[in-house]
């Protein structure tokens, strides 16, 4: 990440002054901090400003995938006015639950490959959000018998992982707004996000190396 935008004096009081009105709000017992960023793994996740949960509650908020840690990063993301191309610069934690989260869909991605290896057919993950199919794109972009590519819109908006030499067929219609999508449901990734990223572009995401593709995680 090449120019910091965001700082612990500028954009702390800001974010501090909203999560306070939000945690006073829901009657949570939280507490946080926030943090210039620091990453083990900088090839991968590399924020400018860390907000560290703590508290009797920081398990509510650690609860089914973390969801609620997301939804709160979302939150605060849209109360500062981020581009989406800036979300991956703040970053919301609590018992080091990022790291554990990249581990565990790094070892998804490789149990998913050789998968695809075997079977020789392509493999969905649930949806996930952009900082997180990056994460997957990037566990797989020294495989030379599997490609991972992203597809979908907005919630479900998924990785597909393909036999290297397997055309990529053309992607359905979007479904309505609330329909969950169906077929084979290997789970690993988490819930379907409206959180950051979550996006609707057709890009291929930072990292990985093409374009289009479904779902989440092998166990």
């Amino acid at each position: 990440m090449s120019e910091r935008i965001y700082t612990v004096e500028e954009h702390g009081p800001r974010i501090e002054a909203f999560l306070r009105k939000v945690i006073d709000l829901a009657g949570f017992d939280l507490d946080f901090d926030v943090a210039t960023g620091e990453n083990p793994h900088p090839e991968i996740e590399d924020p400018e400003l860390v907000v560290r949960f703590s508290g009797p509650d920081v398990d509510l908020v650690l609860g089914n995938k973390g969801e609620l840690l997301l939804a709160l990063e979302y939150l605060t993301m849209e109360a500062l006015k981020m581009p989406s191309d800036h979300h991956e610069r703040l970053c919301f934690d609590a018992n080091d639950y990022r790291m554990l989260r990249i581990a565990e869909l790094r070892l998804s991605a490789a149990t998913a490959a050789e998968r695809v290896k075997r079977s020789n057919m392509p493999f969905r993950f649930s949806p996930m959000s952009s900082r997180e199919r990056r994460i997957i794109h990037l566990a797989l972009r020294n495989e030379t018998e599997v490609r991972s590519e992203s597809a979908g819109t907005g919630p479900f908006r998924q990785v597909v992982i393909y036999p290297a030499g397997m055309a990529t067929p053309p992607e359905p219609p979007p479904r309505p707004y609330g329909e969950r999508p169906h077929g084979d449901r290997p789970r690993s990734g988490g819930p379907p996000r409206r959180g950051p990223g979550g996006g609707g572009d057709r890009d291929r995401d930072r990292g990985g190396r093409g374009r289009g593709g479904p779902r989440r995680g092998p166990r």
